[in-house]
């Protein structure tokens, strides 16, 4: 599958199972394109919801489960360059602002990412997805050459202010990797995927268009939107 060529892609998400449902099926067309990838997760989501019924995990132990699940979901994808960024989960939005910033702009020099894929912000529903987003955009209006910046929205009803997605991507040459990605995270996904997986076998093609095609806006650099967060 051709792709645009790019230097380098740097991929910031906040939780283990951000990549996952959202962009694996692209991270791992690069990989297999020779594009360097690197993706920095900021927390190790260990307020995770899902302890199971009965528990599987504690609050103690779930951190170190989804550390594992996020490097199998790695693999899967063929991804190298996994940074975990040791952020708490549930908490980035009452992080300081300059140092948020001031650790997206460290990866951008040191990765010198031709394009970001992060969320859209103000079309990201959670608040540690927010903060990301408000984050990677600030640090990067600051740049003189910047990267392009395509971004995962997902806000239910607020997308009409962002119109179609500028981008999407058929990913299917490379599905039973995203499958996977997706499938490395069961302690949070199980349900989800359960679902997911019945519907395909029925033959459910909006699922199957869902899974196969990967949809990005790009960041519109306007001023009036960028006062908006």
């Amino acid at each position: 599958m051709t792709i645009e060529a790019e230097r380098h892609v740097l991929v910031v998400f906040p939780h283990p199972d951000d990549e996952a449902f959202g962009v694996s099926g692209t991270i791992s067309s690069y990989i297999e394109q020779g594009t360097p990838v690197t993706y920095a997760c900021l927390t190790l989501g260990e307020m995770g919801r899902n302890l199971g019924n009965p528990p599987f995990a504690t609050r103690e132990s779930l951190p170190d489960i989804r550390k594992q699940e996020l490097l199998a979901s790695a693999e899967a994808m063929g991804l190298e360059d996994l940074r975990m960024m040791g952020l708490r989960d549930k908490t980035l939005e009452f992080e300081d602002d300059e140092k948020m910033v001031q650790l997206i702009t460290e990866l951008i020099d040191e990765t010198n990412p031709s394009l970001i894929i992060t969320f859209y912000p103000n079309y990201a529903v959670h608040p540690d997805h927010e903060a990301t987003a408000r984050a990677v955009i600030r640090a990067v209006r600051r740049m003189k050459d910047r990267p392009k910046l395509h971004c995962v929205a997902f806000a239910n009803d607020t997308l009409s202010g962002l119109g179609k997605p500028d981008i999407v991507r058929d990913i299917s040459p490379v599905r039973e990797r995203k499958m996977n990605s997706m499938k490395a995270h069961i302690s949070q996904t199980a349900w989800m995927l359960e679902e997911m997986e019945h519907k395909l076998a029925q033959g459910d093609t909006e699922t199957e268009s869902w899974l196969v095609n990967e949809r990005f806006y790009t960041y519109r650099w306007d001023e009036d939107f960028e006062e908006s967060f």
